[in-house]
């Protein structure tokens, strides 16, 4: 979407905001012992509460087998994204988890994730890898200009990834949103400077690097949703929604 009405602004904004609360308030309510059933619950409730309604909920794109069945999704360590809720998987301490949830709100569309250690205090990887994918995140956003190219989003993130000794994680990338859950174009996580669809002002991006302590290489699980790194190793998941300006991007889901 080009956002170029005051409409566009005010309405983007709002959901920004809804989804921003909602994100940081189910991210306090993992701790051991929960289920991510109640997590997605807990999140779909309060997106309701605040006027939104859940994007990711039956929401079935081509090539999916079945409609989503959750509002959130919730990938746990060697999961990357796309997790199922279910009442019988209990969120343990030492886990990484990777809350991923978009909503509309008057026909709006934005989408945020945000990782999570559970426990007091991460091993060393496990904060090299969280707040590296945060710090990937930041350079991908320093990156994003009008007049650039979504090639450079991919450069900055695979930049990052590089400089801490991490995987960018293959074939899943951020994208165009504003008035659908998914459009285009696709920002890739590797991506050369200079390459790639050209930036324009009113751009509506979801911005989200996704990197793993291994190669980077995904499979898809049985459910046919959650992408799972093949090799095992945990990854991370940073995600915000912004409108390109001329004076940088302005994040409407922090």
């Amino acid at each position: 979407m080009i956002a170029t009405t005051p409409e566009d602004f005010k309405n983007l904004r709002t959901a920004g905001k809804i989804l921003a609360g909602v994100l940081a308030d189910t991210a306090l309510q993992v701790r051991g012992g929960i289920s991510t059933a109640e997590l997605d619950l807990f999140a779909e409730h309060a997106i309701r509460a605040r006027g939104g309604v859940p994007s990711f909920l039956d929401y079935q794109p081509e090539g999916a087998a079945y409609p989503y069945p959750a509002a959130l999704c919730v990938s746990i360590n060697h999961e990357v994204v796309h997790g199922i809720p279910r009442a019988e998987r209990k969120i343990k301490d030492g886990d990484i988890v990777s809350l991923d949830l978009g909503l509309s709100y008057n026909g709006y569309f934005v989408d945020a994730a945000r990782t999570v250690y559970v426990g007091k205090e991460p091993d060393d990887k496990a904060r090299i890898l969280i707040d590296g994918t945060k710090e990937a995140l930041a350079t991908a956003l320093g990156a994003t200009r009008v007049g650039g190219h979504v090639g450079d989003i991919g450069d900055a993130v695979a930049r990052i990834a590089r400089a801490r000794g991490l995987g960018v994680v293959q074939d899943l990338g951020g994208h165009a949103v504003g008035r659908a859950v998914h459009e285009k174009p696709f920002i890739p996580n590797e991506g050369k400077h200079g390459e790639g669809e050209k930036i324009v002002s009113g751009m509506v991006l979801a911005i989200e690097p996704m990197l793993a302590e291994g190669k980077g290489e995904v499979v898809v699980e049985d459910d046919e949703w959650t992408h799972s790194m093949a090799d095992g190793k945990r990854a991370a998941h940073f995600e915000d929604t912004v409108i390109v300006t001329e004076n940088g991007v302005e994040i409407l889901t922090q």
